[in-house]
């Protein structure tokens, strides 16, 4: 992805709210119905590539660092991506406890 942290965090967060809101969206006129067979494989589906997009969001810059000899720049990389990323999940939840959204 990027070298730069806050870049990563916010493609982090803004792939969370694209899924999100796509998920919203496509379930409206489903929600009066049952749940089908189908409904628990989506879900398994949606957090696998979650899992895969996350993964290549936080992981691939610090591992290719790591692998061109730079641990402490990888390391450093990566814990400035999450410390980032906590910021702003706990800006989320602030929002959604105190009743703004």
């Amino acid at each position: 992805m990027s070298k730069n942290p806050v870049v990563n965090a916010f493609s982090a967060s803004a792939y969370i709210f694209l899924v999100v809101s796509i998920m919203n969206f496509v379930t409206q006129p489903l929600r009066d119905k049952p749940d089908t067979f189908f409904a628990p494989i989506t879900v398994l589906f949606v957090l696998t590539l979650s899992v895969a997009v996350m993964a290549f969001l936080f992981f691939y810059q610090p591992l290719m660092l790591f692998i061109e000899g730079k641990q402490k720049d990888a390391v450093n990389l990566f814990v400035k991506t999450i410390a980032i990323f906590a910021v702003i999940t706990i800006g989320v939840l602030v929002l959604l406890f105190s009743g703004l959204f």
